[in-house]
């Protein structure tokens, strides 16, 4: 009762011009943004806010109301198909009669999170596809963005037997060849590199027919533009009480990460939970995802009039030092590819998702975008004929960095990649042929020119998730924990790039806050017997429930920062 009345004495005051309208920053972009709903925030999140405020820390109770009342997405996942219905019936009622687009993540495929943190899930095909058709009843004819099942194709059943062992044979040596190295490692001769690329030398190169056959991989060099790409368009908004929003991927972290650079390793984990889940880590073998803070991205060489036919690429070898210096990709962690093994469970996931597809997509207003992981996990050629076999053609995209960290720059450029890799296997060529992340950038860019289809409007969109990524992934310190799960609750992460539609990138339609910003990925017990995540001397909260320490951490650190002061224009009466 006390925590309620100084709520409703403190919140009328913390929702006044003193807050800034961060929930409205998608709208302040640009008139041609879609409105993204806000769905009601967590009981806690509120009674957080009131204890800030009474004992006078207005800032930050300013600023975690301002959090809370952004666009974000709704998890659904635990529900039966009755209550599902009802509670996505509710929500797009409630969108469209506001007028905004409301973001639904869908997280119930049967073994998800390899049985880790967040799983559950619905109890076979037959209760999958009843569910489904639950949400499709309830949505109707309103519109609706959805995040289709986080994790469920970067982690496949087949995955699940390398998630288990925390340090499958050769895990760690798997990684190590993959040539990744600490981004930090780089020098200016990248820079130099791509000027020159820009005057035209890579393009002198590739008129010899020698230099994209010679050439080898470096990341860290930032992508140029390509030619012209389709329009974006696709709107943003986690879980219901009900829902569990943690990916799978937390189950596939390797026991020892070993970051190589100061550059944050923190293999991921997925979307918001429900109470009881843990936030996914979209990683395989257990590659542990970061990435590289890079500039935004160069203009590209001039080409010639005529591009000459290039001699075949060569794949990369991603052990082989670039010339300019560079080793490895922009990621300092090793991006590891698990051999999908075709079994009963894995055939049956690709199943589920394809009947999701087909349903979803047929009610004729909802955009659904499949799971892609994210930059430091799959490498394009690996998750690409994943997103094939799942139905990627009938769907609106695909979702990266769903509860996870990488920064915004690695997921355009991978989305990117990825894109133009489906499109290339669209015309009949070989996943295995495309540019992926971990080669230099130069080299990327050669092969895009020569493959990206010439109608850009048959290009893929993509959608990221920014809720947690404006510091970019934790690097643990190393040797510190036996398993550090940098995927779970990691420290001193902030909020990052608020939600819109609007994001100036002709395939990324949304930039979404689709992991709840507030709530636990689980206990993260990081190798240890617990109760306590040795990280924060403290027992984290369950999977989706709220963590206070967590929350002030991400509005506190946010990047860009949540503006708490609203500034007024004109004279003062």
């Amino acid at each position: 009762m006390s925590t309620a009345v100084v709520a409703a004495v403190t919140l009328p005051l913390l929702m006044s011009p003193v807050v800034s309208a961060a929930g409205r920053e998608d709208d302040d972009e640009s008139s041609r943004a879609t409105r993204l709903y806000v769905p009601p925030p967590d009981r806690e999140s509120y009674r957080q806010v009131a204890r800030l405020a009474w004992r006078g820390d207005f800032r930050d109770s300013a600023g975690l109301l301002a959090m809370v009342r952004t666009p974000q997405a709704i998890w659904y996942g635990d529900e039966t198909p009755e209550q599902v219905e009802r509670l996505v019936r509710r929500t797009t009622l409630s969108a469209a009669w506001q007028g905004k687009l409301p973001v639904l993540t869908l997280y119930n495929v049967p073994g998800r999170d390899c049985g880790s943190y967040s799983s559950g899930g619905a109890n076979g095909i037959a209760a999958y596809e009843a569910w489904i058709d639950a949400v499709a009843d309830g949505i109707g004819d309103r519109q609706a963005l959805i995040v289709l099942e986080p994790d469920s194709l970067a982690l496949l059943p087949s995955d699940c037997a390398a998630a288990a062992d925390p340090d499958p044979a050769g895990q760690t040596d798997q990684t190590d060849q993959t040539g990744q190295t600490d981004p930090a490692a780089q020098t200016d001769q990248n820079d130099q590199a791509d000027q020159n690329d820009q005057t035209g030398q890579a393009d002198q190169a590739d008129q010899t027919g020698q230099a994209a056959a010679d050439e080898p991989p470096a990341a860290g060099e930032q992508p140029a533009e390509l030619p012209p790409l389709p329009d974006a368009h696709a709107s943003t908004a986690p879980p219901t009480g009900s829902a569990a929003p943690g990916t799978a991927q937390e189950a596939a972290q390797p026991a020892n990460p070993q970051p190589t650079g100061p550059q944050p390793t923190d293999p991921p984990s997925t979307g918001p939970q429900a109470p009881g889940q843990q936030s996914t880590s979209p990683q395989t073998p257990a590659p542990d995802p970061s990435a590289s803070q890079s500039p935004a991205p160069e203009p590209s060489a001039a080409q010639p009039s005529t591009l000459p036919e290039l001699p075949p690429l060569p794949k990369p070898d991603p052990v082989t030092p670039d010339p300019d210096g560079a080793t490895g990709t922009s990621d300092p962690t090793d991006v590891t590819d698990t051999p999908e093994v075709e079994d009963p469970e894995t055939a049956a996931r690709y199943s589920e998702i394809n009947y999701a597809v087909d349903v979803l997509t047929a009610l004729g207003h909802t955009a659904v975008y499949l799971d892609a992981g994210h930059a430091g996990w799959h490498s394009v050629s690996s998750i690409v004929p994943r997103l094939i076999k799942a139905g990627i053609d009938r769907a609106t995209g695909f979702a990266l960095n769903v509860s996870h960290y990488q920064t915004d720059q690695d997921s355009a450029w991978y989305g990117r990649l990825i894109s133009s890799c489906l499109a290339y296997a669209d015309e009949g060529g070989d996943p295995e042929d495309c540019a992926d992340q971990r080669w230099s950038k130069r080299h990327a860019r050669r092969w895009l020119r020569a493959h990206v289809p010439g109608d850009s409007s048959r290009m893929k969109h993509f959608v990221t998730d920014t809720s947690r990524n404006g510091r970019g992934p934790w690097i643990p310190r190393l040797g510190a924990h036996v398993d550090a799960e940098p995927w779970c609750n990691p420290p001193e992460r902030g909020l990052g790039r608020r939600p819109t539609t609007h994001t100036g990138d002709p395939l990324l339609d949304a930039a979404l806050w689709v992991k709840t910003p507030g709530e636990s990925d689980g206990r993260c017990l990081r190798g240890t017997d617990g109760p306590l995540d040795p990280e924060r001397g403290t027992v984290n909260p369950e999977a989706g429930e709220w963590f206070p320490e967590q929350a002030l951490e991400l509005v506190r650190y946010a990047e860009p920062a949540v503006g708490v002061i609203r500034r007024t224009t004109g004279p003062r009466h």
